[in-house]
This record gives C-alpha cells, sequence and structure tokens, in this order.
C-alpha cells in the first residue's frame, strides 16, 4: 500500500483482518502497521480511530489497539407495549402534548469513542478544570463544623450572598435561590411560569437543552431570530403580539450557539417589550465566567437593570468548574420568588449542603481568580486557533460571528449541505461535531455546526480535528 493510500482503504483492510485475533487480543503495533501498509504514522491513527467508532476495537493510550469484546446479549425482556397507550393517552388530554426528548442534550453528554476529537463537547476539558482547588475546597468543606446537616432550602446565606453581588444592581441575597446547576434553574423558571399548553418565546437558534424542557413541560417554543447583536427586538414584539406568550427565554451574553451579545441599545428594549407585554424574561447567564482574554468589559446581567421584576436571572458555576459542580442560581423579585422556591423545593428538596459550602470554599480561595484568568487566556488561544484552522482548511463556511466569550463556534454551512450526513461522515473520520438542526425551535434557514473547542486536549488537538473534519467533507462531497 502507497503512503498516498486513504484512510478509508487502511480502514478497510484492518476490517477485514480483525476477526483474526481472539477477542480482546492485541493488534498489532502502530509501528508495525506503519510499516507493513507503508502508510503515515496519522493514516494508521486515524483508521484506528474509524473502527474504534465502529466499535470494532479498542484503543488504549499507551497500550496499544485490541480487539473489542462481543457485546453480551440483552436478556429478555417483558412486554412494555401497554406504555404506548397510557403515556399517548396522558398527552391526548394536553392542549399540547409533552415531548420528552432528550437525544440533543445526550449528544453533549455522552462522551465519543476513543482516539475521536470532541468537537462537540459542553464542558471543560479535564485539563482546563479547577481539580486541584475543588478538591481541596471539598476537603475543607467536609470538615466545616455542620457541613452534613441539612443546609436552608433557599441556599446557605453565605452564598446566596456572593451570587447576589455578581449579578449586581438592586439584587439582594433574599432574593436568590441556590438551584442544583443551571439546567435544573430553567426547568424550575420554565415550570414556574408558563402553565402546559403555553407559547414560551425562544431565541433562533438556541440551545437544545431549553427546547427539551419547554417540550417536556407541555409548553409551545416560537422562535425569535437573532442576530451578532442578539434578539431582534421589533420581531420579539411582534411574536408577543401574535402569540400571547408570557416568557421570553434568552441568553444575552456569548449566546449558545451563535455567541452573540445582546448591543446596548436592545437591553433597555427587549426590558420595555417584555414589561409592556405583561411577561417574564428568563435570563439565562450561564458562561459569563467563561470570558476570553480580548472580551474588554462585560455588559452587567439584564437582572442588574430591572427594578420591575421582569426578569429571572439564572447563573451557575458549573461551566466554568466541571460537569459534576453543579452549583447554580436562581434570582428574582416580587411574587414569583415564592412561587419558583415552592417549586424547587417539591422538586429536589435543596442542593446537598456540602457541595454548597465546597462552592463557598472554592470562590473564596486564592486560586479561583486565578483559574479563571488561566481559562481566560486558553479559551482566546483555543478560539483563534480553531478560526485560523477553519479559515485555511475549510474557507467555504461561513464564520458569521467571532465571540470574545464562550467556548464554541458556530459555523454556517454552504447551500445544500446535509447536515447530519456530514456529521456521520466526520465521526467516522474520528472527530465529533454537533449538526445544528436541534437548535432551531422550528425550520432551520440553512444547515449549521456547533463546534466547541473547549473540550479538547489543546490546539494539537483542535488543528488534527480540523483536518479530519476537511477530510470528512471531502468524502461527503464525493
Amino acid at each position: 500500500m502507497q503512503q498516498s493510500s486513504s484512510v478509508t482503504e487502511l480502514a478497510n483492510r484492518l476490517r477485514q483482518e480483525v476477526n483474526r485475533y481472539p477477542s480482546g487480543g492485541k493488534l498489532p503495533s502502530s509501528r508495525a502497521l506503519v510499516e507493513r501498509f507503508r502508510v503515515s504514522p496519522v493514516t494508521v491513527s486515524r483508521a484506528l480511530a474509524q473502527l474504534a467508532a465502529e466499535g470494532l476495537v479498542v484503543t488504549r493510550p499507551g497500550a496499544g489497539a485490541f480487539r473489542a469484546r462481543p457485546r453480551t446479549p440483552a436478556a429478555p425482556v417483558g412486554d412494555t407495549s401497554w406504555q404506548e397507550v397510557t403515556l399517548s393517552a396522558d398527552a391526548a388530554a394536553e392542549l399540547v402534548p409533552r415531548t420528552v426528548d432528550a437525544s440533543a442534550v445526550l449528544a453533549t453528554l455522552a462522551a465519543p469513542p476513543a482516539g475521536v476529537v470532541e468537537f462537540n463537547g459542553g464542558y471543560l476539558h479535564p485539563s482546563l478544570q479547577p481539580e486541584r482547588a475543588m478538591g481541596a475546597a471539598l476537603s475543607r468543606a467536609g470538615r466545616r463544623p455542620g457541613a452534613w446537616s441539612r443546609p436552608p432550602v433557599e441556599g446557605l446565606a453565605e452564598l446566596r450572598e456572593w451570587f447576589a453581588r455578581g449579578i449586581g444592581g438592586a439584587i439582594t441575597a433574599a432574593e436568590v435561590l441556590v438551584t442544583a446547576g443551571g439546567q435544573s434553574a430553567l426547568t424550575t423558571a420554565l415550570r414556574a411560569l408558563a402553565p402546559p399548553g403555553a407559547p414560551v418565546l425562544v431565541e433562533s437558534p438556541t440551545y437544545p437543552g431549553m427546547l427539551a424542557i419547554a417540550r417536556a413541560a407541555g409548553l409551545r417554543p416560537v422562535p425569535v431570530p437573532v442576530d451578532p447583536d442578539g434578539v431582534k427586538p421589533d420581531l420579539l414584539a411582534d411574536a408577543f403580539r401574535a402569540t400571547g406568550a408570557r416568557v421570553f427565554v434568552c441568553q444575552p451574553l456569548f449566546q449558545n450557539p451563535t455567541g452573540a451579545v445582546l448591543a446596548p441599545e436592545r437591553r433597555g428594549e427587549v426590558l420595555r417589550i417584555a414589561r409592556e407585554a405583561g411577561a417574564f424574561v428568563v435570563e439565562d447567564d450561564f458562561v459569563r465566567r467563561l470570558v476570553h482574554e480580548d472580551a474588554g468589559p462585560l455588559p452587567r446581567p439584564l437582572a442588574a437593570d430591572d427594578p420591575d421584576g421582569v426578569v429571572v436571572h439564572v447563573g451557575s458555576l458549573t461551566k466554568a468548574t466541571s460537569p459534576s459542580f453543579r452549583v447554580g442560581v436562581l434570582a428574582a423579585r416580587g411574587p414569583v420568588l415564592e412561587r419558583l422556591r415552592a417549586i424547587q423545593v417539591v422538586e429536589t428538596f435543596f442542593v446537598p449542603r456540602p457541595l454548597q459550602e465546597a462552592a463557598l470554599e472554592l470562590v473564596g480561595s486564592p486560586a479561583w481568580p486565578r483559574h479563571l484568568r488561566s481559562v481566560s487566556a486558553e479559551l482566546r488561544n483555543r478560539r483563534d486557533t480553531m478560526t485560523a484552522a477553519l479559515r485555511l482548511r475549510l474557507p467555504e463556511l461561513a464564520l458569521p460571528h467571532i465571540p470574545s466569550g464562550g467556548y464554541h463556534l458556530w459555523v454556517r454551512l454552504p447551500d445544500g449541505t446535509d447536515e447530519s450526513a456530514l456529521a456521520a461522515t466526520a465521526l467516522r473520520a474520528g472527530v465529533a461535531v454537533a449538526p445544528g438542526r436541534p437548535y432551531f425551535s422550528a425550520e432551520p434557514p440553512a444547515a449549521h455546526l456547533r463546534l466547541s473547542f473547549a473540550a479538547v486536549a489543546g490546539t494539537e488537538e483542535i488543528t488534527e480535528g480540523v483536518r479530519r473534519l476537511r477530510a470528512a467533507r471531502d468524502e461527503a462531497a464525493r
């Protein structure tokens, strides 16, 4: 086999030979495969990654590649077909049937096969997480007097005070509830603010996890388009008038997936339009602590400029720490606060006290600002690396906005591209990407991909991932 042979050809040869090895048996080393087939180490690595993605082999860093063990046949199960009747009868009684679909969320939570570059992740790579600081904080928290006793249902007073200071304005600790992460806070907010069957206005595109929450609650997401300056106020006003909605969910800072920041001249307009409609604005301030080094001063949360209780603010420490550090916040003013509190108590009782104590220890330690500065610099470097690689290798992909915060890029594919087929081809080529369709609550205007640069090991992996995506696009175009 010549050096110019494709990864596909090598993968086909290895696929034919893998059955010669016993289950769990070790395949020849990468060096042996390079010499035998006369290809580059990169070609061998990509071919093995493709077989790993298909479940035929397992790669172990430092040990090599092994034939995957056969899956144990599933035990026979009973007849659950009766549930279809029960669940559909439940939905038929509602004005808008509930759709409980976590597929878009699971796509960002599932770890890709070994050797696959993770451009679809939603959390910091372990090398970017403050693991030592979190471990030390949890250790100190566990030794605090009363650390294992029941906390106040609203959250520890000191932690609520810390979150209130971060929101700013006239928000006080008494108007803050500690939650089990941002997803839990969004779920509580939507359940509190809209009855089943009601419309809820959402940005388009937007975070699929929020769409899943709304649909699971029997709500009807109504899209309002965004541009690089955030949601369009005139279309927001039109949507309120047309639907009678009483809730608008938005991400004013580094919006997921576009990275847009709500422009200063639009901030007051959004609050005024919602106030005149008698509606709430749910502000999902999910990545304020993942600002890039070159961002400059950030706008304050919408809640800081809202004296009338229009805004229900959602925040979280999770994105800036670890997916397992699930501590978030809900902040609101007026009677709605008691409803939020009641729903949270019914659903979860309270956030475990040791975790709240650990959060206090972490954000109060000297390691916390150092961690934020380090992540800020690294995210800027990764963003610039991915942007440069895409412009060099995939110039046909449009990058309408380069964000100065967050952890991903939103790229538009050329007209006629099948994004799902491209994502499947990319996975076979050893890179996982997120198709754009799940980010739209209605028909999308074009095909997109969301590419994360935070979940990978470093800039070299970003460059390699873009190279694999180029190869996948070439293969899909044949």
